[in-house]
């Protein structure tokens, strides 16, 4: 059944919930002294955008703690939302969009861009969460200690199916020939790495590195995104037909998104807290490593580039090269085919108090 915006006819809204989404509000625009709405106010000046489903691209982890921020603080509902479900993934999450499954997602431009290039799916990238990729090879320090590209030359990288293409862009980025890197088949379970099967293992510098640091083990980390390959990552998806005939929506969204993301930058023991206790309640997750990936996650979401522009943003020049690094791993795809950034540049025009 398609996913569109459902619409009720009623909402009701907690004091308690408004007072404290209020209070942060105000906090998150630098204390201002502005007289908050009361709920009648509030609720009656609201739009009313119904329930929607978010897919998110892997299971309820501290990775969506902006996400899991602006669903308990009430942001989604003071932007006119009525439930938000965050539907836990992996997922294929163009597709899912694409059909009308869910609202928006959350993927990657290296996985969107050949769902839009290669199958034709009417899906764009209306923001992204993580300025730089967390695709890391990581290492050992007092093992092979992988700290540049000319230091992968004669080493075993495990590598994912499906994630090889990547890794020869970024050989080819530093003029590496292929067949001066061993290759290794791998799960995504760094133990590999632990155990001297591999020298360097392809993982996420917000997750498996910090995996490996948990156990006692110091690692070296060569990111993809300072090293040949400037991706971003975490990037909003939503369908065309949203974009053109649902844009409010979208744009409540983002707010909505960007609030809760403030939130989780400025306390990742809440974030850790949220993801252990409440959204993931499910999996068993542990405290410390939970919170040890917020904070690796918070140098990947703040840059010089959103302490001018805002979260989520990207600047034209990290646009091309996101563009540049995917056609070097054969798709096919352009800036404007892949991004339309135009509801996160009305968002903050309309709303500069989100510049946090």
């Amino acid at each position: 059944m398609s996913q569109r915006l459902t619409r009720h006819r009623r909402r009701t809204t907690s004091v308690l919930a408004l007072a404290a989404a209020t209070t942060l509000m105000a906090a998150a625009c630098g204390g201002s002294s502005a007289t908050a709405p009361s709920e009648q106010e509030a609720t009656e000046g609201a739009p009313d955008f119904g329930d929607i489903s978010v897919q998110l691209s892997w299971v309820k982890t501290v990775e969506f703690a902006g996400e899991y921020f602006a669903d308990t603080k009430g942001y989604f509902a003071e932007e006119g939302f009525d439930e938000v479900t965050l539907i836990p993934g992996p997922a294929a999450t163009p597709s899912i969009v694409a059909s009308g499954q869910a609202f928006a997602g959350i993927s990657d431009p290296t996985r969107v861009a050949p769902a839009v290039a290669n199958e034709g799916a009417p899906v764009k990238i209306v923001a992204a969460q993580y300025q730089k990729s967390p695709f890391s090879i990581i290492s050992l320090a007092d093992k092979a200690n992988i700290t540049t590209p000319q230091d992968l030359v004669g080493k075993r990288i495990g590598i994912q199916t499906g994630n090889e293409p990547l890794f020869y862009s970024l050989l080819e980025a530093n003029g590496l020939d292929r067949d001066s890197v061993t290759i290794v088949p791998v799960e995504y379970d760094p133990s590999s790495l632990i155990t001297g099967d591999v020298d360097g293992f392809l993982g996420y510098v917000t997750n498996e590195a910090v995996i490996v640091e948990s156990q006692g083990y110091e690692v070296a980390n060569l990111l993809y995104a300072d090293n040949g390959l400037p991706l971003v990552a975490k990037a909003v998806v939503v369908s065309q037909d949203s974009i053109d005939n649902e844009r409010e929506a979208v744009k409540a969204f983002l707010r909505a998104m960007i609030r809760g993301w403030h939130d989780a930058i400025a306390d990742s023991e809440e974030s850790a807290r949220l993801a252990v206790e409440e959204y993931g309640a499910d999996l068993g997750l542990n405290f410390d490593l939970e919170l040890g990936q917020a904070v690796a996650a918070n140098d990947l979401l703040v840059s010089a580039d959103t302490d001018s522009n805002g979260l989520f943003t990207i600047t034209p020049e990290l646009l091309q090269a996101n563009i540049d690094a995917i056609v070097s791993a054969d798709v096919d795809i352009t800036v404007d085919q892949l991004f339309d950034l135009s509801l996160l540049d009305e968002v903050y025009e309309e709303n500069p108090e989100l510049l946090g």
